[in-house]
């Protein structure tokens, strides 16, 4: 182990656990092309409406929505019976320091949620 490695900030298991939730999130292409989608369109969405917009079927468009909201790269917002979902840019926008904490490049992160 050299020097620098040594005193390089670490990811505590928290954070380590956090991040690993949100790379797991983005493993999917699926996910990747939705969050592409409602941050290209710039508004909520309700799941009806994504679902004309892309080639999958409004279970599978649930089911990701689903993991990205419980990570809060997007945001559910009850409309009646309706949910309209939008992408959380704050989020999204902490993660490229995920990676350089992981790298020991910079402060680690406060706890994004």
């Amino acid at each position: 182990m050299n020097e620098s490695s040594r005193t390089s900030p670490t990811v505590d298991a928290e954070a380590a656990a956090l991040y690993a939730t949100w790379f797991k999130a983005l493993a999917d292409p699926t996910r990747i092309q939705l969050l592409h989608l409602l941050a290209a369109e710039g508004r909520p969405m309700s799941v009806g409406e994504i679902v004309e917009r892309s080639p999958i079927g409004q279970s599978t468009v649930s089911h990701h929505l689903k993991v990205l909201a419980e990570v809060r790269f997007v945001l559910p917002e009850k409309h009646g019976t309706s949910t309209r979902y939008e992408v959380n840019r704050t989020c999204l926008t902490v993660f490229p320091a995920a990676v350089r904490a992981i790298l020991g490049e910079g402060q680690e992160l406060e706890h994004a949620r």
